[in-house]
């Protein structure tokens, strides 16, 4: 469970009970692991592909995922996520850091694949995201992203079913700021010079999906091959 909570300082955190799964990750998790196998064809070569989890909250999505053979590493800004993520899962690896400024010299090296679930509609700044990832991938590597799905026929519903409001609400502190359609996700990829764009969707009835995954190739080498 996770609650946005303010302390003395006046700093915003996503504050973590337990380690229990997000809900998200009933409908997303066999699309986003056939976006990860889909990947290994990439680098045939390897026998355990290193996957980053950017905002992997309290660790049990990076902790399914390492479940299937992968290694991988978890940074996430909330302390209390990273702290439950460190006590309950310790085959894989948890940082503190920053999606706006990813601590890369703690990461040990770069990774094939880059995640973030469900993160990118919440960031003012989502263009950071895509491009600090690339800091992070191996030439070739895929970046895969998940945002919940807009399109013109699930906004029409909710305008004609009187749910706008409550599906864009201004009153969720910490929630959902950005709203990414195919058309939209793609622009934002292309302007970072990913290739390869693909898309699946997951939840609810076709057009009216809960999320889309979105993968891209990063092809050639990393814009800083010397940041490790």
């Amino acid at each position: 469970m996770a609650l946005l909570m303010i302390s003395s300082t006046d700093k915003y955190e996503y504050s973590y009970s337990d380690s229990k799964p997000g809900h998200h990750h009933s409908y997303l998790i066999k699309p986003l692991m056939e976006m990860i196998s889909e990947s290994i064809d990439l680098f045939e070569h390897k026998t355990k592909l290193r996957i980053l989890d950017i905002g992997c909250c309290n660790g049990s999505l990076s902790n399914l995922i390492a479940h299937q053979g992968y290694e991988v590493v978890g940074v996430e800004e909330s302390e209390s996520g990273i702290k439950l993520a460190n006590q309950t899962f310790p085959n894989c690896r948890f940082i503190e850091g920053t999606i706006y400024n990813l601590p890369y010299a703690e990461l040990g090296g770069k990774f094939d694949i880059v995640i973030a679930t469900e993160v990118i509609e919440h960031l003012f700044a989502p263009k950071e995201l895509v491009r600090n990832a690339k800091q992070c991938l191996n030439p070739n590597g895929r970046l895969i992203l998940t945002t919940p799905y807009h399109g013109y026929l699930k906004n029409l519903m909710f305008a004609v079913s009187g749910k706008m409001d409550k599906h864009f609400t201004t009153l969720w502190d910490g929630g959902h700021i950005k709203f990414f359609s195919v058309a939209t996700m793609t622009a934002l990829l292309d302007t970072e010079d990913y290739t390869n764009i693909k898309f699946k969707f997951a939840g609810r009835f076709p057009y009216l999906w809960k999320s889309m995954l979105c993968s891209s190739t990063l092809v050639g080498d990393s814009s800083d091959p010397d940041i490790f």
